[in-house]
């Protein structure tokens, strides 16, 4: 696992967390736990693309693009324009089934 190196305090900051598609909210409490070794921020807020549900932890987005119903076997990943050539989003469903 690549380690972040961060050169600056968070200390007393706002800080937002962006996520492309956030689903059961792991990703985003690992982000949290290792803000939280960097200091203590005064505020942390979370932005996301897409919510696709089935949360397994209490987060929820402060700032939201779009809610797509899926199932948990369905795959839904975000490709940008700089490295596609599209902006989309694209869902596989039955993908994990």
């Amino acid at each position: 696992m690549k380690k972040a190196e961060i050169d600056f305090s968070v200390e007393d900051k706002h800080v937002l967390i962006v996520d492309d598609v956030f689903f059961t909210g792991r990703t985003i409490r690992a982000a949290i736990d290792a803000l939280l070794d960097l200091g203590r921020p005064r505020r942390v807020e979370l932005a996301v693309l897409i919510d696709r549900g089935h949360r397994e932890l209490p987060i929820h987005a402060d700032y939201l693009g779009e809610t797509l119903e899926t199932s948990k076997q369905d795959s839904v990943n975000v490709e940008l324009k700089e490295l596609v050539g599209i902006d989309q989003v694209v869902i596989e469903y039955g993908k994990y089934a």
